[in-house]
């Protein structure tokens, strides 16, 4: 069985890449509104805030899986197809990560200092500047790790694209076992596939730690 690993890793990076990148466009303002909204935050709204959290909260219990079924025909409307190639994974894997990556950041800015946004006040700066150039810049580092780690929950929903056909590592992983049902552990390619999804895993995660340590001007991630 020939696995082409360019096509393969290529796919796996694709869907994580963009689907996260979809997820952020989305899910960073609202998890600003959360924040802003909540009981301590600039705009108090606890009417707006409760109903946002009941809906972030209902698209992180449905299981990827079953979003990926839930969303076919979305999928078919807008891409002309509902399966068969990578890129019908990546709607499924943004309705499944967005309303994390919302809870991620609004958990991000409740970690700023109160006391740096009161100074921000005091000097005259206006709601919209705090959030700008106080709450974001201050929760950056903390924001960077929750991007490594939305992207490393994503390339593990990956794995969900076997079911539509959509290709990537960890769907080929599966297939593999499939057909060599007898002798798949005693196969090079299993593994080095195995070894693939690994590499991506572990540069995403201390790629994003790096960072992170970089514009953490507390220091104390180690």
């Amino acid at each position: 069985m020939q696995i082409d690993f360019w096509k393969i890793s290529m796919e796996t990076l694709l869907m994580t890449f963009l689907s996260t990148i979809l997820a952020y466009m989305v899910g960073l303002p609202l998890g600003v509104l959360l924040h802003i909204t909540s009981k301590k935050g600039l705009y108090p709204n606890k009417p707006l805030n409760l109903v946002l959290g009941i809906i972030i909260n209902f698209l992180r219990s449905v299981p990827c899986l079953i979003l990926t079924v839930i969303l076919l025909p979305l999928n078919r409307f807008l891409l002309g197809r509902g399966t068969g190639v990578w890129y019908t994974m990546i709607i499924p894997l943004f309705f499944s990560s967005f309303a994390y990556v919302a809870r991620n950041v609004e958990q991000s800015l409740q970690s700023v200092d109160c006391g740096v946004m009161e100074a921000a006040k005091s000097l005259g700066a206006s709601d919209m500047q705090i959030v700008k150039n106080v709450l974001l810049p201050e929760a950056r580092s903390s924001l960077l790790l929750g991007v490594a780690i939305t992207l490393v929950n994503v390339l593990g929903y990956t794995s969900f694209a076997y079911n539509i056909g959509a290709g990537g590592i960890i769907s080929e992983i599966w297939s593999y076992y499939s057909k060599n049902t007898t002798d798949f552990l005693s196969s090079y390619v299993f593994w080095l596939m195995i070894v693939l999804v690994v590499v991506f895993v572990e540069v995403i995660q201390e790629f994003g730690l790096l960072l992170a340590k970089k514009l953490d001007k507390r220091k104390t991630l180690k």
